[in-house]
């Protein structure tokens, strides 16, 4: 049998390895893939709202909880005892108000009569000290006319007295005039003491009209003091509004002694004791959720030309080889990871080595196949360009 010449075998060789490479080179056409890419996902960090002692611990590291289920509780004592203190001040505050519209319409009530009452008070006093002022004008005049009769009596006295001296006239003439000056002057002495009374009545109506209008002018106050009752109500709404806003406070903090889980997922990161104090400074808890996945793939900036958000993705996670995931990009980062790094390079300080560049593209998941992913897994990702 004839051997192959080494040249034949060289053919086919370089043949074989020719034909490798264009099977190679027609399957990546119109697609990039890298083998840098993690699954990734959120991490929420549960802290408690209110400082206090954990009491119970309802859930396990790892366990699968959904959102609104019971995790930790505090002791509420402490913010019971606050609620029932804040629900009291609201029943305080409550009667307050109450009690303050009751003396608001009181006092608008006794306003308005006290200014009918005084105004009325008012005429009547003016009415009275117009009668005694016109009664007085009458006893002057019957003064006056009482003095111009024992004016006269005198007179007739004495002629009559000068005429019995002379026995023009008899006693009993005498005695007759004597009698009607006695009478003239008890008459005038009345109508003097009529006048003085009349004087004293406009006196005494005077003060009563004064008195009247010191009544008035206190019945006019009343509506300062109906708007100072109003102020009052007013006030008494605010401090119960106060106390209502209070007492959602404290009805909201001893409902914040139950923490609940924000979210569906995986519980994870339990820091969380029996017995130890908490703030809301630091988390004490945190959960995985499972539901909100997503991948991102660290390409070559060599790749990136012809990478745009909406292309079809394969991804192919290392632990489920045999279930590969379908998705599509929905957008490529800013900058480079390393320019986002804690310490990014320095080119123009020391020497330069140009390295290649990576730049994370987010891959969102369309269908998860029954695969349940966790963040943190690495994966295979193909993007097809055309």
């Amino acid at each position: 049998m004839k051997r192959p010449n080494s040249r034949s075998v060289f053919i086919v060789i370089v043949g074989v390895a020719l034909l490798i490479c264009g099977r190679i080179y027609l399957w990546s056409l119109g697609k990039e893939t890298t083998d840098d890419a993690q699954v990734e996902g959120r991490l929420v960090n549960i802290s408690p709202r209110i400082p206090g002692q954990i009491s119970k611990i309802h859930v396990r590291d790892f366990q699968q909880v959904t959102a609104g289920d019971l995790l930790i509780e505090l002791d509420s004592e402490d913010w019971r005892a606050r609620f029932e203190a804040a629900k009291a001040d609201v029943g305080s505050a409550a009667a307050t108000l109450s009690a303050a519209q009751v003396q608001l319409n009181l006092t608008m009530r006794m306003t308005d009569a006290s200014l009918r009452q005084a105004g009325g008070g008012v005429a009547e006093a003016s009415s009275v000290l117009a009668n005694s002022q016109a009664a007085a004008d009458q006893a002057k005049a019957g003064v006056a006319v009482t003095a111009s009769k024992l004016r006269l009596a005198e007179l007739e006295f004495q002629r009559s007295k000068s005429l019995f001296a002379q026995h023009a006239v008899a006693q009993a003439e005498l005695d007759s005039r004597q009698v009607q000056l006695d009478a003239a002057r008890a008459e005038h002495e009345q109508a003097e003491a009529l006048l003085k009374s009349r004087m004293a009545a406009i006196t005494g109506s005077a003060g009563t009209v004064q008195q009247a209008y010191g009544k008035l002018n206190a019945a006019e106050t009343g509506p300062t003091q109906v708007q100072n009752a109003r102020a009052a109500v007013d006030l008494a709404g605010a401090r119960l509004r106060q106390a209502e806003a209070a007492m959602r406070l404290a009805d909201l903090n001893l409902r914040h002694t139950q923490i609940k889980a924000p979210t569906s997922g995986v519980v994870t990161r339990r820091t969380a004791e029996v017995g130890a104090m908490v703030n809301p400074e630091r988390p004490i808890i945190s959960i995985v959720p499972l539901d909100d996945i997503w991948v991102i793939a660290n390409f070559k900036e060599t790749q990136l030309a012809q990478i745009k958000h909406g292309q079809r993705a394969e991804i192919k996670v290392d632990a489920f080889q045999n279930h590969p995931i379908h998705g599509q990009v929905e957008s490529v980062a800013g900058m480079t990871g390393s320019r986002a790094s804690l310490l990014p390079p320095e080119n123009a300080s020391g020497n330069f080595v140009k390295v290649v560049q990576r730049v994370p593209v987010l891959i969102r998941i369309d269908n998860f196949d029954g695969v349940v992913l966790r963040p943190g897994l690495n994966a295979d990702v193909t993007v097809f360009t055309k």
